[in-house]
């Protein structure tokens, strides 16, 4: 094979495999062996520059820095949307289309609805299937080029596929996912260098590098969203049918694209994408309803800025301005003392939110916030509330800076900073009434001990009263004690003393996690267990036989030894045991001798003979991981009745899916080949 040949043939592999990745979501070979082509290219192209060409995958890095951006006016103009806030104003949204169209309401209409991705319209447009100019919207009429730019993302073909008609222009959302916003700004943090407010900001700022090589640095991607010109082709008759011809010439798509018969069921999507919102990988603001028909859509027309056709139905607010009141301290299980935002009260996305995250003292100073501040409040679904920054131009001389206290706010003990970290903790250990009821709290927690009825009010009056020093007095505590408690009567006080009871009968990693360790969680506490089947040698291995363990690096295998070696902790878990606590005994396990170990599992809805725990502790017993999303990494995903949108996703990514009788087999199949 000759050169000209091979570079040929790498070309054509490399795009096929960026459009198996970014369009079709299935990738064809590992990121290694991308890479070695890729590198094999670029050699043969330094070896023949004379071969190179415009839509060569090794082009979508490079070209000179440009001083500022041309403009280019749309040929066709890139409108907004008009939006929704309510089921109301869709409806009024679907009766006057009934109206412009003639059409009874009784007959509903036909709309394809997609998510409203949070992120940068550009418009693409393609000469004879090459990338001859990518644009931003600009004020809709006129925009930027911004071609350099588009070409180094990888989701954006510099040729389509096939035999593409001789002119289209696709226009769609650049948008960076939260993993790739979320390792950007940690390389700003690392560099020195200013972070990011949220991921739009970060796609908008990195599209719009006058360097395109800073652009091809950024974690970017793109979605279509609108066929906007097609010539040489018959336009297809929906817009569903035009989505579907731009991802035939290879562009990306929306995977949540669907077609929906009358008004309901709009709704009906909006609540089922609005459940979703806070697992998808990237940010939406809403959904994109729009009437599916090219003929009604014509009819339909526009308004001077905005299709008649066309609405965004908007989620609540998620980020808001508010004034930060104060900054309090609080307390945690380990010490450690975090900045807690008192905020005047305001609505974040449905909800009154009166307080917000600060993190640490390294985030309030990297932000520059000080009291009195107007602030950015983000909130997302269940995530705790944050100060994203301040709007400076409210601030007003005499604001303060937030300190640190010297004491600790609750026991006056001393706080210092540990070397090289940015948490500052409170020395005064369990003497410390904050710490103590923390780590009661979590022994109790469901996942750990699952002490039922020993809630966070009860676990303060047991320490203010001096009834509880440590997790081990809560299993001597009597009947009198409990009932002199407040809101407390003498059938509660008695539940609470048979979970109690019940809960001293547990499982090795139960307890492992139960006992606080720091950075400890459910997994990790599995492989200990497993790997050292008892107590008794765990607490005595050294940090060099803790890192042996998969799940244990060395800040673990540090806070494991230093945890068992402090006389206190070891004076807890002697009276832990000698209450009763027990589990059974089991054999030091080599989790990579299982035969499930290095594959993951998803359950999802409801099993008819297990529950979720345990459907989950037998893959684990197995070897397998269980994780709570989907992905492509994922072995399979089990699904009972009522499987919700995990399931979808599954499929989606063509993840194999194991109905309840499939996944007896897995295990009584693999249980057999383990014995």
């Amino acid at each position: 094979m000759t050169d000209e040949e091979r570079i040929r043939q790498l070309r054509e592999e490399l795009n096929e495999y960026d459009y198996h990745y970014y369009v079709l979501d299935d990738p064809l070979v590992p990121d290694e062996y991308y890479d070695r082509l890729m590198r094999e290219l670029r050699e043969l192209e330094a070896k023949h520059p004379e071969l190179v060409t415009p839509d060569s995958p090794t082009q979508r890095v490079g070209g000179q820095a440009a001083s500022q951006f041309e403009e280019v006016r749309h040929e066709v103009p890139m409108l907004s949307l008009d939006n929704a806030f309510s089921e109301e104003e869709m409806r009024a949204f679907d009766r006057r289309l009934h109206e412009l169209l003639g059409i009874e309401e009784d007959q509903p209409l036909q709309y394809c609805a997609e998510p409203k991705l949070d992120g940068l319209a550009i418009s693409l447009l393609y000469e004879d299937g090459l990338l001859v100019r990518a644009a931003t919207r600009g004020d809709g009429r006129v925009g930027e080029n911004i071609t350099a730019n588009a070409r180094t993302l990888r989701a954006i073909p510099l040729r389509l596929k096939g035999d593409p008609p001789p002119r289209v222009e696709a226009r769609g959302e650049v948008y960076m996912p939260h993993e790739g916003f979320r390792k950007l700004n940690e390389e700003q943090l690392r560099k020195g260098q200013k972070t990011f407010a949220n991921p739009r900001n970060a796609a908008a700022g990195s599209l719009r590098q006058l360097d395109p090589k800073v652009t091809a640095e950024r974690p970017l991607t793109y979605t279509s969203y609108q066929l906007a010109q097609l010539e040489g082709a018959d336009w297809p008759p929906t817009q569903y049918d035009q989505m579907l011809f731009l991802k035939q010439l290879g562009l990306p798509i929306s995977p949540y694209m669907e077609r929906l018969q009358g008004i309901e069921a709009c709704f009906d999507y909006f609540r089922h994408i609005g459940e979703q919102r806070d697992q998808l990988p990237f940010d939406i603001d809403g959904v994109v309803f729009k009437l599916d028909r090219r003929d009604q859509q014509r009819k339909a027309g526009f308004v001077s800025r905005a299709p008649r056709w066309a609405i965004a139905w908007k989620f609540p607010a998620q980020e808001v301005m508010t004034r930060l009141l104060e900054v309090e301290f609080q307390v945690g299980r380990t010490g450690a003392l975090t900045p807690v935002a008192r905020l005047e009260p305001v609505q974040v996305g449905g909800v009154t939110v009166s307080n917000a995250t600060l993190h640490n003292m390294d985030e309030i100073e990297r932000k520059d916030i000080r009291i009195g501040d107007c602030v950015i409040v983000r909130r997302a679904g269940d995530v705790i509330p944050e100060i994203v920054k301040v709007v400076m131009k409210y601030r007003k001389p005499g604001f303060r800076k937030p300190q640190m206290p010297k004491r600790c706010p609750v026991c006056g003990s001393e706080v210092v900073r540990e070397e090289g970290h940015a948490v500052y903790r409170c020395t005064g250990g369990l003497g410390c009434p904050a710490q103590r009821k923390e780590a009661i709290k979590h022994f109790a927690s469901r996942k750990a001990m699952d002490i039922d009825g020993l809630g966070d009010k009860l676990v303060e009056q047991l320490v203010e009263r001096g009834l509880v020093e440590d997790v081990a007095d809560l299993y001597h505590l009597t009947l009198e004690q409990l009932m002199d408690l407040e809101r407390m009567g003498e059938k509660s006080a008695r539940n609470l003393l048979e979970a109690l009871e019940r809960s001293k009968s547990t499982t090795l990693p139960r307890f492992i996690y139960a006992l606080g360790i720091r950075e400890v969680g459910e997994a990790t506490a599995e492989s200990l267990a497993q790997h050292f089947g008892d107590l008794p040698p765990l607490m005595e291995a050294s940090e060099e036989e803790l890192q042996e363990i998969e799940d244990v690096g060395p800040v673990v295998a540090f806070n494991i030894v230093h945890f068992f070696a402090q006389p206190r902790n070891r004076e807890v878990i002697d009276k832990l045991l000698a209450a009763g606590i027990h589990w059974p005994k089991q054999e030091p396990v080599d989790r990579q001798a299982l035969p499930l170990a290095g594959k993951t599992y998803v359950i999802t809805g409801t099993l008819e003979h297990y529950s979720r725990e345990q459907a989950k502790q037998l893959l684990k017993a197995l070897g397998a991981k269980v994780s709570s999303s989907v992905s492509k990494k994922t072995s399979a995903v089990i699904a009972g009745e009522k499987p919700g949108s995990k399931l979808e996703k599954a499929e989606r990514l063509g993840v194999p899916v194991l109905d309840e009788a499939a996944f007896e087999q897995l295990i009584a199949r693999e249980a057999l080949i383990d014995s």
